[in-house]
């Protein structure tokens, strides 16, 4: 029977050496053009022999009018010098004599004469003065002091940070208050750090939310569907390429998407939308069913911050987890409702006082929806 062994491990074992393709790069970045201009963009966890954002970035440098592209990668990637090769030599350097680096560039220009900019230019840039190839002290991790300097430095942090990291991540971007487009597992939201910050309009999901995306990896990729999913992307999976699913971009940079209000057209109504057991909210099950009428407390999707417009509805809180329990003061469910749903052939691990909401639908039976966010309408003069 066909598995995924090697991928089930490397989550255990919290390795993160994925690495993104540059047509998803591509296709994200290509809304943020406007915010780059005279910009220094630092890709802290992006090995400029290997990082399609690197790449990206190079190739685009003047078309985005950056003022200087940053990078620096971490000594202990075990694909190091495998996947892309910035100056299109063929080298393999072993593990114990690979050094972390950091590369600077401030000037692209066609020195080929090709007509184009592009990476075959980058090796005769790293030869001018004004662009540097220089190796790092420490081990290149995005937390190490040196790595820290150059993070200070830069207006905008693009790259895809290590999944098991996450939290730390973005809280070091937090405080060092700087601009980002970083990809992310879709189940960060439910991080108690991390809704806080979207809660908060601190941070916000870019344009791709909850997406499958095929990375680059080092694992063996032995799952039918998975490997299906890769070759009808175009890409080979005997070369270790995998399907990832449930990838969202975040980010801190006004886009358009956050200022289009959702298109409502369903009247609110006592039996489609049933109020919470545990909380005082109706719930609603697809964000297209979000009623025009109803001004309380409502229980949505996960999926409704791919939507989520702060001028038209606030963010109170997550059904689910801490988040419930600490922020909105909520008890989880009732003995009464856990023995019902059992006793209905209800699913899972439930316990009396599970943090998460329950409601009762129109045939009297209990359910247990996936995680809610609670949101509930602004009015009018809001801000």
């Amino acid at each position: 029977m066909a598995n995924n062994k090697g991928l089930r491990q490397a989550a255990k074992a919290k390795q993160d050496e994925f690495y993104t393709q540059l047509i998803d790069i591509e296709k994200e970045l290509k809304h943020y053009k406007a915010h780059f201009k005279n910009k220094i963009v630092f890709c802290n966890c992006d090995d400029p022999y290997e990082s399609n954002f690197f790449k990206y970035f190079a190739m685009n440098f003047n078309h985005l009018g950056l003022k200087k592209l940053m990078a620096t990668c971490y000594d202990s990637s075990p694909v190091a010098y495998t996947q892309f090769n910035l100056f299109g030599e063929s080298q393999c350097v072993p593990n114990e004599n690979r050094h972390p680096y950091k590369i600077e560039i401030t000037e692209v220009e066609d020195y080929n004469h090709d007509g184009a900019t592009d990476l075959a230019d980058v090796r005769y840039l790293l030869k001018n003065k004004k662009n540097t190839l220089s190796l790092l002290e420490g081990n290149g991790d995005f937390r190490s002091a040196e790595c820290v300097e150059l993070l200070k430095q830069a207006d905008i942090v693009v790259t895809n940070p290590p999944f098991s990291l996450f939290r730390e991540y973005v809280a070091q971007l937090v405080a060092y208050d700087k601009k980002f487009v970083i990809i992310g597992n879709q189940n960060a939201i439910t991080y108690k750090e991390t809704f806080a910050l979207l809660k908060n309009n601190k941070i916000w999901v870019g344009f791709g939310f909850n997406i499958s995306l095929v990375y680059k990896t080092q694992y063996k990729n032995n799952l039918e569907a998975n490997r299906k999913f890769v070759k009808a992307k175009g890409y080979n999976p005997d070369e270790n390429y995998i399907k990832v699913p449930g990838v969202c971009w975040f980010t801190n940079l006004d886009i358009c998407k956050r200022h289009e209000d959702l298109v409502l057209y369903k009247k609110y109504n006592p039996i489609e939308y049933p109020k919470y057991d545990n909380y005082d909210a109706i719930n609603v099950d697809k964000v297209a069913d979000i009623p025009y009428d109803y001004n309380g407390y409502m229980g949505v999707p996960i999926t409704y911050l791919d939507k989520y417009n702060p001028n038209q509805f606030e963010i109170i809180g997550l059904g689910v987890g801490k988040n419930f329990t600490e922020e909105l003061k909520c008890a989880g469910l009732a003995e009464e409702f856990v023995k019902k749903y059992y006793l209905h052939g209800g699913k899972g691990s439930y316990s009396i006082n599970h943090p998460i909401l329950g409601y009762y639908n129109n045939k009297g039976l209990p359910v247990i929806p996936y995680a809610r966010v609670i949101i509930k309408r602004r009015n009018k003069n809001e801000n």
